[in-house]
């Protein structure tokens, strides 16, 4: 791969965008080799780490000469939109990892991920409008389900940047650090609290909390009936109850 460095950990998968010197731009090259990233999760469903490297910068959107040249057909085929749905839609809880601007395309990218951690230096907009098009690659949906209809609706019409503070405090990510150096420890350490639980446990968490309100709670009572039959379960609780008893 040209435009990510991976590395393999025995419970996740590191994914780093590597093109610093287009300041991370996502073009069809990076999207073919993000495709294969989530081909090898969903095959060996794993946690996932994604970041933007030590260059200050997460992604600064589409490459847009790429962008400029796209036509009706080529927006139909939703270059950007089906592997950030793919991410989305993978079957381990997924962390974005952002230091500097994460904007348009890099933004929705950030969005795609279960949760987000950033330094102060973060930066998140959608400057789409301003270009002549939409944010079209999943902002539409899914800032209004992270902040809420009004505020994604302001951003989205305007094009205003966000920064880190506003950022937590509309609940955009779930973590700021100060130093850039704490980025990568911050989102590894919400990975460890993660993968203390069971693997399966997590995975059905995850797929009952992004379905849709008509599979609840019918998907809730079937995902807990396929836990409470797992060796796993039995054997934490019961660890869980000899250590009560040593107390």
């Amino acid at each position: 791969m040209t435009g990510l460095r991976i590395e393999e950990l025995p419970d996740r998968l590191v994914v780093t965008l590597d093109r610093p010197e287009k300041r991370n731009a996502i073009d069809a090259d990076l999207v073919a080799e993000l495709h294969a990233v989530c081909a090898d999760l969903e095959a060996r469903p794993r946690l996932l780490l994604l970041t933007g490297g030590a260059a200050g910068i997460f992604a600064g959107g589409a490459d847009i000469a790429q962008l400029r040249e796209r036509g009706r057909l080529d927006a139909l085929a939703a270059i950007n939109q089906g592997v950030f749905a793919r991410i989305r839609a993978l079957p381990m809880p997924t962390v974005a990892a952002v230091d500097g601007p994460a904007l348009g395309g890099g933004a929705e990218l950030a969005y795609a991920c279960d949760l987000r951690v950033c330094t102060e230096r973060a930066v998140f907009g959608q400057p789409e409008v301003r270009l002549g098009i939409l944010a079209g690659a999943g902002a539409t949906y899914r800032l209004p389900a992270l902040i809420g209809e009004a505020r994604a609706k302001e951003l989205l019409f305007t094009g205003r940047r966000v920064d880190a503070a506003e950022a937590l405090r509309i609940g955009l990510v779930n973590r700021v650090v100060a130093d850039p150096e704490e980025l990568l420890p911050t989102a590894h350490g919400l990975l460890d609290e993660m993968a203390k639980g069971s693997a399966l446990a997590l995975r059905l968490t995850k797929l009952a909390v992004d379905a849709p309100a008509a599979a609840h709670p019918q998907l809730d009572l079937l995902s807990q009936a396929v836990l409470f039959e797992d060796e796993e379960k039995h054997r934490r609780m019961t660890e869980f109850l000899d250590r009560r008893r040593a107390r």
